[in-house]
């Protein structure tokens, strides 16, 4: 069985389409799977809307992505985990390839993205990091796959973060074995680009980058993914 983990904080413009299209890939790929979201302190209709979703909702109070991904996947009972941002709609086609490598020995990966309603340079800048991720063999945070197993092997993502986790969880399955980027991608929001020029997301990425290991293993500085919502 496929176990879909979301983990959500405030999500409830995105959540209901995140879970239709989680849906409508599982059953046109014909598997047996559960969707769990994480509903991570959310003060919105979060909890509702993912009740209503056909998903089964596990209350977490932790306000870190890692401990709340980790919260998910012990709630969860299927052999293969994916995780999925609450603003991340995937298709059967994506969900068939990640299947595919693992069923081909692959302990994990992730896959191309696709933004939403983004300006030109968003698209320029996601293509190109996107490009490195894949040449590097790491999973951006919004599609990362992998069996239980490895999971547990790896002890999941690495709780002593509050960003980047994916990254380093990406690593460690890469040391366990085969770790394959699929072409095929998902399309997730562009909400972090909203209101912010190129500049500025910029200066952003380029000073967490300037913080290092360090820095993404405090939540000071990190408003760009615990602030309030745009």
């Amino acid at each position: 069985m496929i176990s879909f983990i979301v983990p959500a904080f405030n999500e409830e413009r995105y959540l209901g389409a995140t879970l239709a299209a989680i849906h409508a890939a599982a059953r046109e790929a014909g598997e047996p799977y559960e969707i769990v979201v994480a509903n991570d302190a959310s003060t919105d209709a979060t909890a509702r809307i993912a009740e209503e979703g056909g998903a089964r909702v596990v209350s977490v109070e932790k306000r870190q992505i890692a401990a709340t991904r980790n919260a998910g996947a012990r709630a969860s009972a299927g052999e293969i985990l994916i995780f999925v941002d609450a603003d991340t709609r995937i298709d059967a086609a994506v969900l068939r390839a990640a299947l595919g490598a693992l069923r081909s020995g692959a302990v994990g990966g992730g896959a191309g993205v696709r933004l939403d309603e983004a300006p030109r340079w968003a698209h320029v800048v996601t293509a190109a990091l996107l490009m490195s991720f894949r040449w590097l063999r790491l999973a951006a945070g919004c599609f990362v796959y992998c069996t239980r197993k490895a999971f547990d092997a790896v002890g999941g993502f690495d709780e002593t973060y509050f960003g980047a986790e994916e990254l380093v969880i990406s690593r460690s399955l890469g040391r366990l074995g085969r770790f394959v980027v699929l072409r095929e991608a998902v399309m997730t929001s562009a909400r972090k680009v909203h209101g912010r020029s190129a500049w500025e997301i910029f200066k952003i990425t380029a000073r967490l980058a300037l913080r290092g290991r360090r820095g993404v293993r405090r939540r000071e500085g990190m408003e760009f993914w615990y602030g309030e919502r745009l």
